[in-house]
């Protein structure tokens, strides 16, 4: 141990947990988290014996098989889990439930719409053309068709990102939609044969502990200093200090809209304002229990509440459940009050009863045409000091967790 570098990592939700499991064969590594335990946005907790997922619905799976191996490495896949399909739907304007992805349940909807959307993939089929998308709305319209668009992409949409979405960059899309041909959404309908190409359209979940679980046992081996707000990083004659340790590498895996104020000894002249000014929303995440439904997640393009999600996490596992109760968590964009949600859920579907709810001030990264850029260049003044950046918000990257795992053992795989 004492001839090893040693490595500070910032930040123990899931990013920051496998790159340092992943460097500890070669660094004394230290991990320093401002929360009392780990798993930033994966944290889960207990509420009248039913688990809540503080932010979001984390489940696992990966299209990388080296992102599989590294976690089954950890996890005893037969024990620890149980595996399930995506059961999801889409409750639309007057209560019609519609199999998702919408495209692939054209069937269920009603003849004008199904007739109009048919015109549509049809038009797409003879122009033949490539998509060209300046921006989301481009894209979904280019994709889908006009009446599609409008019935659901539109509204479900603009409730997730609260501004037009011609102000939404593509760049965050990558992976993240199922991107049918007019071909495949005619087979399936034809078919009734569901879209199983997108990465979670079968997952993992632990039988006991959800996500929480994940962080609590990747944390097992780890030196970590929990209450640690850290204010300052100072890189000194090629070392790194916080607090009174010195270190040889830095991993941050934090906002990194705070680097040009914790940062000091490395130049980041002309990126200050650039960071300062990237954008992002939070989440209010509502527990709740509901009415029983076989589905895991339940999308609402409606526009008489502001929910844009129902995420069924009491059947990813029934031991998330208090005898007797199914739970979900009901999803807001930004901060909603307490009185707004009462209201709010009176609107919603599956008669939510409240139980909790948690406001998570930044929870999902807005990408303009220019972010990619001033991130690349932040990692270009950093890494030469052996200072690193990866996770969701230290890449401004809407990262999912098998994404955010991948990326995290790419960046240990380097140093």
């Amino acid at each position: 141990m004492e001839g090893k570098k040693k490595a500070a990592v910032v930040g123990a939700g899931i990013s920051g947990l496998v790159v340092a499991r992943s460097l500890q064969d070669r660094y004394r590594v230290t991990v320093y988290e401002k929360e009392n335990r780990p798993g930033g946005l994966i944290r889960c907790r207990e509420v009248q014996g039913s688990l809540f997922h503080i932010c979001g619905g984390h489940v696992f799976n990966s299209r990388r098989q080296d992102v599989l191996d590294w976690f089954w490495g950890v996890f005893n896949r037969d024990v620890s889990f149980v595996k399930a399909d995506r059961n999801s739907c889409i409750v639309m304007p007057g209560g019609l439930v519609v199999g998702y992805p919408v495209e692939d349940h054209l069937y269920q909807l009603p003849e004008a719409v199904q007739r109009a959307s048919i015109r549509d993939f049809a038009a797409m089929m003879a122009k033949r053309e490539e998509i060209r998308s300046a921006h989301f709305a481009d894209f979904l319209e280019q994709t889908f068709g006009e009446t599609l668009f409008n019935l659901y992409f539109r509204p479900y949409n603009e409730k997730i990102w609260r501004r037009p979405l011609t102000e939404v960059s593509l760049d965050w899309l990558a992976g993240k939609l199922p991107m049918p041909s007019p071909e495949d959404v005619f087979y399936h309908n034809f078919s009734h044969q569901e879209e199983k190409a997108f990465v979670h359209a079968s997952f993992w979940y632990p039988r006991q502990g959800g996500s929480q679980f994940l962080a609590d046992t990747l944390a097992e081996c780890l030196d970590i200093r929990y209450g640690s707000s850290i204010d300052r990083i100072v890189h000194r004659d090629g070392k790194w200090r916080i607090g009174d340790e010195l270190y040889d590498i830095v991993v941050y895996t934090g906002n990194v809209r705070r680097i040009p104020e914790l940062v000091e000894g490395v130049s980041l002249d002309g990126l200050e304002k650039e960071l300062h000014s990237l954008l992002s929303h939070g989440t209010t995440s509502v527990f709740c229990e509901i009415d029983p439904v076989p589905y895991t997640w339940i999308y609402l393009p409606d526009g008489e509440y502001d929910a844009h999600r129902i995420i069924c996490t009491g059947n990813f596992s029934i031991n998330n459940n208090a005898p007797g109760r199914l739970t979900a968590t009901v999803e807001f964009t930004d901060e909603v009050s307490l009185k707004e949600i009462e209201d709010q859920l009176k609107r919603i579907p599956l008669h939510p009863k409240y139980l909790d709810h948690c406001y998570t001030p930044c929870s999902y990264p807005i990408q303009t045409q220019a972010t990619r850029g001033v991130v690349r260049e932040l990692k270009e003044r950093l890494s030469p000091n052996d200072f690193y950046l990866t996770g969701r918000f230290a890449e401004w990257e809407y990262y999912n967790m098998d994404v955010a795992a991948g990326a995290a053992l790419d960046l240990a795989s380097r140093l």
